[in-house]
């Protein structure tokens, strides 16, 4: 006769487990990177898609306050503003009434044969009418005032300055890097919308 362990029941049952959880022979480990590829792209293109709609949002609010404060930007090509503003800053400011303006404002004041020129106000005096100011300025670089006084009704005065972008915003400007934003910008919302295969995802 043979002897049956009194534990059999529970070697039979381990056996059995053992058989249902053993891999197949010759087979060889399912490989996970392709799931994992897909979720680090997913995570890349969502986090794409947040930067873009963070960069239509602030367009929006700039369109907005353009119309409805007068606010605009201004690029700063040399360091006459230095150290104040460097070259390369990009300030944005906002246009007031001339009768607004004291000593120490940073302003930028249109010229009608020339460039606008954005300097420090060093004296405001009453102009030829009510609501004209003489305003006298200089660079904060610069060791003497402007060559001549400005008569102004409207100036733009400077809210803050960001250094270091205005060579990115004037790249911007130009219709092939435009072009090339705009057609990246539709492929990413295209692709991030593109119906998926669900079916063979599961199935994998």
């Amino acid at each position: 006769m043979r002897a049956v362990p009194p534990d059999g029941r529970a070697a039979s049952s381990a056996t059995r487990r053992e058989r249902r959880t053993a891999p197949a022979r010759g087979s060889e480990p399912v490989s996970r990177s392709p799931r994992q590829g897909a979720r680090v792209g997913g995570a890349v293109g969502e986090a794409l898609l947040w930067v873009a709609a963070a960069a239509g949002l602030v367009c929006i609010i700039l369109v907005i306050l353009a119309v409805t404060a007068n606010i605009t930007l201004i690029m700063f090509r040399t360091g006459s503003m230095s150290p104040t503003i460097s070259a390369g800053s990009v300030a944005v400011v906002q246009e007031v009434a001339a009768a607004e303006i004291d000593v120490g404002d940073v302003v930028t004041v249109d010229r009608p044969d020339d460039l606008p020129v954005t300097h420090r106000v060093t004296s405001v005096d009453d102009g030829a009418s009510d609501d004209a100011r003489v305003i006298t300025m200089r660079g904060d670089a610069n060791d003497v005032d402007d060559p001549y006084p400005y008569e102004v009704t409207t100036v733009r005065i400077v809210l803050f300055a960001v250094p270091g972008i205005a060579p990115v915003i004037a790249a911007m400007s130009n219709p092939l890097i435009l072009g090339g934003i705009t057609i990246a910008a539709t492929l990413l919302v295209v692709w991030a919308f593109w119906p998926r295969d669900r079916g063979r995802g599961e199935a994998a």
